[in-house]
């Protein structure tokens, strides 16, 4: 006998249908609009482009302002993905091997800069370091991204940690082994997924972060995304879709290569 399917039902499920789509082009096209105005032949960003080129990818080369910023993006998001991780990993060992109210509460610390405003989190970043007498340099770069950073890495690792059986690591205490050895030699290896992911979404923080960039840097640390947008704020330049062309087929290519490797989309769920 065939399963009915009642009107409610019928009515609830194609109204989900429909939004769900609906935030999928919401999603989809402003990515798609840009790497089509990308090829355009013009010198305005124009969409639909009246006719198609790749001029603007072969102007990147040219564009050292833009070579300058984005190095210093990938420095500084290097630097804070190795801090991040650091960092995030001794905390999530702590928090997870305690079910106290202090492991809850440094929990709860460690979160709070993702609840803060990114805005109001870069200005008092600038703030703190103005009044202990440090000026914007990259070190104070580099320390603003990773407190947004590591946030990341300890949720990851700990979903990693959970599912990680305890036994394991009694079994190798009751062998002798001591808690470096067990962790480089069990812990490591069964939660390595969870910090390359965390590491993952850390670098990719750091590198698109404008708020925290806005307040910390000076004119030795210019970062890729102020330097795209100022560009469009003061004039509208093609250039700019097609690093951004360039930018989305790079992070396509990564998130394809983390997937692969440690199920990206899996650790996020968790």
């Amino acid at each position: 006998m065939a399963h009915r399917i009642d009107f409610s039902t019928l009515v609830f499920r194609t109204i989900l249908t429909v939004l769900a789509l609906l935030t999928l082009v919401l999603l989809i096209a402003p990515t798609a609009v840009v790497v089509i105005v990308s090829f355009t032949d013009s010198y305005s960003l124009k969409f639909p482009p009246q006719a198609y080129s790749t001029r603007w990818y072969l102007e990147l080369w040219d564009a050292s302002q833009l070579h300058f910023a984005a190095m210093n993006s990938i420095k500084v998001g290097l630097m804070t993905t190795v801090l991040s991780v650091v960092l995030g990993v001794t905390a999530s060992l702590g928090i997870s091997n305690s079910r106290s109210a202090l492991a809850r509460m440094l929990d709860a610390l460690f979160m709070s800069p993702l609840v803060l405003p990114a805005l109001a989190f870069g200005f008092g970043a600038l703030m703190t370091f103005s009044a202990v007498g440090w000026s914007v340099s990259l070190t104070t770069l580099v320390i603003g991204h990773t407190a947004v950073c590591v946030p990341y890495v300890i949720r990851t690792t700990l979903a990693a940690l959970a599912q990680m059986d305890s036994a394991l690591l009694e079994s190798s205490a009751s062998l002798g082994a001591s808690r470096l050895y067990s962790f480089w030699r069990i812990t490591f290896p069964l939660i390595r997924p969870g910090i390359l992911a965390g590491a993952f979404i850390a670098f990719m923080s750091s590198f698109d972060n404008v708020p925290v960039s806005l307040f910390l840097r000076d004119a030795r640390t210019d970062m890729l995304p102020i330097r795209m947008w100022q560009d469009l704020e003061g004039r509208l330049d093609v250039t700019i879709a097609a690093l951004s062309g360039v930018i989305i087929l790079v992070t396509l290519i990564m998130m394809i290569l983390m997937e692969r490797v440690v199920g990206l989309s899996r650790r996020l769920r968790q």
